[in-house]
């Protein structure tokens, strides 16, 4: 296992994400933090998957986790789905569906230090059945733990500009993956509740010895977050990311 610790400096934050920071007259209208949100409006991911038509084709209960580029006009960018349950296929596909280019899916866009920025969305849809009618829940983190206890969490954001020197993930060289293969790795990473990287580690990569886990583990080690965010407050995380591989898509 890898390990980087990295000293940071503190910053001082307000107490919710919603609260505005008055500290010029050029930045007063947005707050310091602010994670990638859902919205609650017709655009919002929540108001757009068709649960009617997911109880008509099938669906049964399940979850799938899902991450997205979003952009600092709350534009999807990309879009991955991973580790859904066994059978949520049908749930899975109508994610993808909503989260496609065609759908012009919206997000409300990150902000770090008072400025719209471009980051990563780490998400989970929860789809349950009872007494025969839908429930659709998402959660803005992938932390077993939380899903199970159904927290008000937001898992920590990396995000490009500013002061971050994170621009996305890259593929392996291609002296590690002299062909192309899809590859995965996954990471744990400690934040603080200013979004800098504390520790950062390597888990898994598969498949080995291909050099995703190296190249996951650099980009992520350039990062700064938006800090995640219980009960409305910023504060300190310790969670696992995975990094998903495309060939076709690098």
């Amino acid at each position: 296992m890898r390990v980087l610790a990295i000293l940071a400096f503190v910053l001082i934050v307000g107490p919710i994400w919603s609260q505005v920071d008055v500290a010029s007259s050029k930045t007063a209208s947005l707050p310091m933090y602010r994670p990638i949100l859902l919205g609650t409006g017709p655009d919002s991911l929540i108001n757009r998957i068709d649960t009617a038509d997911l109880v008509r084709k099938g669906q049964k209960d399940a979850a799938v986790m899902f991450s997205c580029s979003v952009k600092k006009d709350g534009s999807v960018l990309s879009v991955s789905t991973y580790r859904g349950t066994p059978d949520s296929k049908l749930l899975e596909q109508e994610v993808l569906k909503r989260l496609g280019a065609a759908a012009n899916p919206k997000f409300i866009p990150a902000i770090y230090n008072h400025i719209p920025v471009d980051a990563i969305y780490y998400g989970t849809v929860m789809f349950r059945l009872i007494e025969g009618k839908p429930r659709l829940r998402i959660f803005s983190n992938q932390e077993r733990g939380e899903l199970n206890k159904e927290s008000d969490f937001i898992g920590p954001q990396p995000f490009s500009g500013g002061d971050s020197k994170f621009s996305g993930f890259h593929y392996p060289d291609r002296e590690d993956a002299p062909v192309d293969v899809d590859g995965s790795a996954e990471l744990q990473v400690r934040v603080d509740a200013a979004g800098n990287l504390q520790e950062i580690a390597l888990l898994s990569e598969e498949p080995s010895f291909l050099g995703f886990g190296d190249a996951a583990f650099d980009d992520m080690s350039k990062a700064k977050f938006i800090p995640a965010f219980r009960d409305g407050k910023p504060v300190p995380s310790n969670v696992k990311l995975p990094v998903y591989f495309n060939a076709k898509g690098f």
